[in-house]
C-alpha cells in the first residue's frame, strides 16, 4: 500500500463545494488532512463540508468566499490559520469554462477570466507562502487546462489565462524550491463536474446525464469521461512526500485527448 503520510496536514481548496474541488477536498480529508474549502454559495458550500465530514471523519472548515475579491480571499486564509494554526497545502481550483471566438470576447470577459483563474491563484500563493515557509515546506497545486499548452479555436480567454497559470507555476517552483515548497499544475479536461451537468441541461438532450457522459466519452482516447475522484487521487499524490522530487511539472489528466505532453 502506498502511504501518502498526509495525516494532520492543513489543506486549502478553493472552489471546493462541488465538482473537481469537492473531489480533491474529499480525497485529502480521506488521507487525514485538516481541510478548508471556500466557494461563493454558502448553502452549497456548507452542504459539501458537512458531507465530507460525515464521509471521512475529518475536520473540515467551510468558509464562504469569492476568490476574485481580495478581501474575501484574505478572510478565508485568516480563518484557516486561526482554526488550524498554519498551512501546508494549497489547491487553487476555483474556475469555470469560458471559450469564445476572439472577436466576440469583450475586455470585461478577459478581465473576469483572469481575475478568477490567474489573479486568485497568485493571491492565494502569496497568502500561503509565508505560512509554508514557517513550516519549512509545503505544496501548491494550480488547477489549469491542457488548452493552456496548445490553444484551440474559440478558446479565449480561458486558454490564455490557463497558459499564464502554467507559466506562473514553473516560475514559482523555481523561486520556492529553496524553501522546500513544491509547485505543480494539474491540467484537466473531460472530467465529470457540476459545470458538465449544467452543460447537459443546457443541451436539451433526451439522454440521462450518465448516458450523455457515455456519448461524450466516445471521442476521448480512453473512451470515457474522468471522475473528480481521479483528480483527487492525482493531487493527493503530488502534495505527498511520495512526490517529493516533483516540482514545476504540468501534468495532463484528460483521458489522452491533449496533443501535448
Amino acid at each position: 500500500m502506498l502511504e501518502l503520510n498526509l495525516t494532520g496536514q492543513v489543506a486549502l481548496v478553493t472552489g471546493g463545494s462541488e465538482g473537481v474541488g469537492r473531489g480533491v477536498a474529499h480525497k485529502l480529508a480521506e488521507e487525514g488532512c485538516r481541510v478548508a474549502i471556500c466557494a461563493r454559495r454558502p448553502d452549497v458550500l456548507e452542504a459539501a463540508g458537512r458531507e465530507i465530514r460525515q464521509e471521512t471523519g475529518a475536520e473540515v472548515l467551510a468558509v464562504p468566499a469569492d476568490v476574485t475579491v481580495a478581501e474575501e480571499l484574505e478572510g478565508f486564509f485568516g480563518a484557516v490559520v486561526e482554526a488550524f494554526g498554519g498551512i501546508d497545502i494549497l489547491v487553487n481550483n476555483a474556475g469555470r469554462a469560458a471559450g469564445n471566438y476572439f472577436e466576440d470576447t469583450t475586455e470585461e470577459m478577459w478581465q473576469e477570466d483572469f481575475d478568477l483563474k490567474f489573479w486568485a491563484a497568485v493571491r492565494g500563493a502569496r497568502l500561503a507562502i509565508p505560512h509554508m515557509k514557517a513550516r519549512q515546506g509545503g505544496s501548491i497545486i494550480n488547477i489549469t487546462h491542457p488548452g493552456g499548452k496548445a490553444p484551440g479555436e474559440h478558446s479565449v480567454p480561458t486558454s490564455v489565462s490557463r497558459a499564464a497559470g502554467i507559466a506562473v507555476t514553473k516560475a514559482l517552483s523555481k523561486d520556492m524550491a529553496q524553501h522546500g515548497i513544491r509547485v505543480n499544475t494539474v491540467c484537466l479536461t473531460n472530467i465529470k463536474t457540476a459545470q458538465g451537468v449544467r452543460a447537459w441541461e443546457a443541451s436539451g438532450s433526451a439522454l440521462s446525464y450518465e448516458d450523455w457522459c457515455v456519448e461524450q466519452g466516445k471521442g476521448i482516447p480512453l473512451g470515457r469521461m474522468g471522475e473528480a475522484s481521479e483528480v483527487g487521487d492525482l493531487v493527493a499524490f503530488l502534495v505527498s512526500e511520495r512526490a517529493g522530487f516533483i516540482t514545476g511539472a504540468a501534468i495532463n489528466i484528460d483521458g489522452g485527448e491533449s496533443a501535448t505532453v
